[in-house]
């Protein structure tokens, strides 16, 4: 193999900006801030108050970074929420949207339990998306339930 000094000056310029582009982005990953550990309903929230800003894209990178959903999933998940749509997923599910160990919860039970929670609108999202009802009905939906007492869940 017969290299000339151009063939040599060329290889080593990719060498170094190989290492440059390596080195920038170690640094600019140390300078990403990291994110205090959240709870799933403020996850929640966090996507949620996004996407109704227009910020889409900030609430698919949120979305993506929590739950580890793939990029076409996030963005089926947080244009659905447009629709009235919940977003399913496992890491999102708090303790007032998981199902009970023993027989399934009925909807008007899951609404109480996210209206006594303070989390109405999560219960119009879980009427709206379990049973195709229009805001307006799903709002009617969730207002006509009454909150149990404390011992009576």
């Amino acid at each position: 193999m017969n290299l000339g000094l151009p063939e040599l000056l060329f290889m080593l310029c990719l060498a170094l900006l190989a290492v440059a582009i390596i080195v920038f982005a170690a640094a600019r990953a140390a300078r990403r801030p990291v994110e205090p550990a959240v709870g799933p309903q403020e996850v929640d929230a966090r996507i949620r108050h996004l996407a109704a800003a227009g910020k889409k894209i900030e609430a698919i990178k949120v979305l993506r970074t929590h739950t580890g959903m793939s990029l076409r999933d996030a963005k089926l998940a947080v244009d659905g929420l447009a629709h009235g749509r919940p977003i399913r997923h496992p890491a999102l599910q708090g303790p007032a949207l998981q199902q009970p160990a023993g027989p399934a919860a009925d909807l008007a039970t899951r609404v109480r339990r996210l209206k006594s929670d303070g989390r109405a609108d999560q219960a119009v999202f879980l009427v709206r998306g379990e049973t195709g009802m229009g805001h307006d009905e799903a709002v009617a939906f969730v207002d006509s339930i009454q909150v149990a007492h404390e011992g009576e869940l």
